[in-house]
Formats: C-alpha cells, structure tokens, sequence
C-alpha cells in the first residue's frame, strides 16, 4: 500500500514523524482518514479518537484533543493541541478528572462559561478513556 509522510506536532515540539498509510482523527465536521496521494486540504481537529496505521498493518492509537491538520503536497502535518498515544495515557489520572468534571456539572447555579468548561474537561476525559480501552 502507498505511503505518505506524517509528522505530528503539539507546542510542546515534534512528536512523530514517519511514513504511514492512512491517518484517521476527528475534524470538527466528522471524522476523516488521510490516505497517500489525498488532495490538498486544511480542516480544523475536534476532540478524539484517532489512529496512525503503518504500511506493516500495525496500528497505533492516541487521543486527540483539537488542532489543525493540513496535507499539502503529499504530506500531512497535524498540529494538534494534545496528542496522547494509548500508551501513555494515565488511566488513573483521567478517571479523576471525569470524577471531578461529574461532580462539578451536579452543582446547580453554575454559570454558561463554568458548565460549558466543566462538560470540556468531561469530554477530554472521557476521549482519553476510551481510547485506553
């Protein structure tokens, strides 16, 4: 199968870069794949799961949470605010912040800014969760 090359960045700097068959994540109209030879295309990242599969067939999976990916002349560059692989998600620390985003979204009289932070900090959670399954 073709190949293309993938880097992936957060503000932190480069964490991957190598050549893969197809990337899937979560824009922010639905999840997409990228496959080699794929048109030039800019879109912004949603909160999700995503997926890197080599050309071997191995498959490595992350939690993505926002960004932009862009493929631009045969290369995909995904930029994105948080990247985790399932590897290092700290399952322990995630279910504590589902507990706490839960507990915060049970209080009543909280303002649009608190409850729409809190429902963030839930999806974050959960995104990261469901990829350690």
């Amino acid at each position: 199968m073709a190949t293309f090359p993938l880097k992936i960045g957060t503000p932190d700097g480069l964490l991957f870069e190598d050549e893969v068959v197809r990337v899937v994540c979560r824009s922010i109209t639905g999840d997409l794949a990228i496959l080699a030879r794929h048109i030039n295309f800019c879109t912004a990242l949603g909160m999700g799961e995503a997926h890197v599969v080599f050309e071997d067939g191995t498959r490595r999976d992350a939690a993505c949470i926002g960004g932009m990916l862009s493929m631009l002349d045969g290369t995909c560059h995904l930029l994105a605010t948080t990247w985790e692989w399932k590897e290092d998600i700290d399952e322990d620390r995630a279910n504590a912040a589902k507990k706490r985003a839960e507990d915060v979204l049970a209080k009543s009289g909280l303002s649009d800014r608190e409850y729409k932070r809190a429902e963030a900090k839930l999806h974050r959670a959960l995104v990261r969760l469901s990829v350690k399954k």
